[in-house]
């Protein structure tokens, strides 16, 4: 993620796709949650008290919820402005932590609630002892789809101010009035979290300015072509509301793949039991694909949660296989350490904490720090 911030902008495969397909910086939120799922299957494969175990689940996931809208909200206002502070009736409310953390607790509550006591001793008996977990995934993923395709998507106004003049907002008619749309104007997805979060606390640089519609340099951002639609400069929230809800199937994917973790103990039984749902996931979301769900990371579609959720057990399998088994650890300490202190990191670099504090320091004028001697911020 670090390096989308830094280098996506050049390189536009790393950047985030523009709305449907899929480039490097897609795979980031579902890995994070993937991985989140797993370390779940070994916090929890013993649980003394229910309870307490769901009292320390549900505080966690509050940290870092309240430290996700510190830091995404709006409080720190980015490079070449060293001012601080949000407006609390414009703040966002959604973000990347705040994601993690209500993913994190709903598969933490699985884990801690909806398991058998049945002892695995087969790839069937595991299916049977988490059947409930499968269940409520399944439960997930049909009220997504049904609310996707099903709801009813009127038309919607927003407002943006006037750069050139201190007159009133321009106000924007996204005329809709459909149902099953899945392109950047009249998805559900935005729908839902206009209605309750509110417009003015979402995200106000959605990737989809960066289509061919809405910017001549796609697909980087850039200037509006003449005949943009009205749709272009709307805010929208990628971490929204109804999109989260098949973040928290990603988490509860990577949960069985730690489950498989701690029921299985021979190094090719662990290999096999990951491979054959990472196939089944990468074919399953490429035919969804093909015949019209396409792969959306804004919207967190089905197909895009399978053929995600596939790549990242291919690349557990892989790391387990060079690591685990051929002992090849020398090469990974460096990703070893960035695991460990992954949200440290993430804080620091990512949501521009260090660059910030950097910037801080400068000659006579703001303009004159450290990070714009060396083309950072410009």
């Amino acid at each position: 993620m670090i390096l989308v911030d830094d280098v996506g902008g050049i390189l536009p495969a790393i950047n985030h796709s523009p709305w449907n397909g899929l480039t490097l910086a897609d795979y980031v939120m579902p890995f994070f949650l993937f991985i989140v799922g797993v370390s779940l299957g070994l916090t929890y494969k013993r649980v003394s008290c229910r309870v307490n175990a769901t009292r320390k689940a549900i505080l966690r996931a509050l940290k870092l919820l309240i430290l996700g809208i510190f830091l995404q909200g709006g409080f720190f206002h980015g490079l070449n402005n060293l001012t601080y502070g949000m407006d609390i009736q414009q703040m966002r409310l959604m973000g990347i932590l705040q994601r993690i953390a209500i993913a994190y607790l709903v598969a933490a509550l699985c884990e801690i609630w909806l398991k058998g006591n049945d002892h695995v001793t087969s790839q069937l008996a595991l299916l049977r002892k988490y059947q409930f977990q499968w269940l409520a995934a399944s439960v997930l993923t049909v009220i997504y789809i049904s609310l996707l395709y099903g709801l009813y998507v009127p038309t919607w106004q927003y407002q943006i101010p006037d750069a050139t003049s201190s007159s009133a907002p321009k106000t924007f008619s996204v005329k809709c009035g459909v149902r099953g749309d899945t392109g950047p104007a009249c998805n559900v997805v935005g729908m839902i979290d206009r209605k309750i979060l509110g417009i003015q606390h979402l995200y106000r640089k959605p990737v989809f300015e960066r289509t061919k519609q809405c910017s001549i340099n796609s697909p980087d951002y850039g200037p509006l072509p003449s005949d943009a639609p009205a749709w272009c400069q709307a805010p929208f929230e990628p971490e929204g509301l109804l999109s989260s809800v098949m973040a928290m199937v990603t988490c509860l994917v990577g949960l069985h793949y730690g489950h498989i973790i701690v029921h299985f103990k021979d190094h090719a039984d662990r290999i096999r039991l990951w491979l054959i749902p990472s196939s089944a996931f990468l074919v399953l979301g490429l035919a969804l694909d093909i015949f019209g769900m396409h792969i959306n990371k804004a919207l967190y579609t089905f197909s895009y949660m399978c053929v995600t959720a596939s790549a990242a057990g291919f690349l557990f399998a892989g790391i387990y296989l060079l690591v685990d088994i051929h002992g090849y650890r020398g090469m990974t300490l460096v990703l070893e350490w960035m695991g460990k202190h992954a949200l440290v990191i993430y804080i620091l670099a990512a949501c521009n904490i260090i660059p910030i504090v950097i910037q801080g320091f400068y000659w006579k004028q703001p303009q004159n720090n450290i990070l714009s001697l060396i083309g950072i911020g410009r």
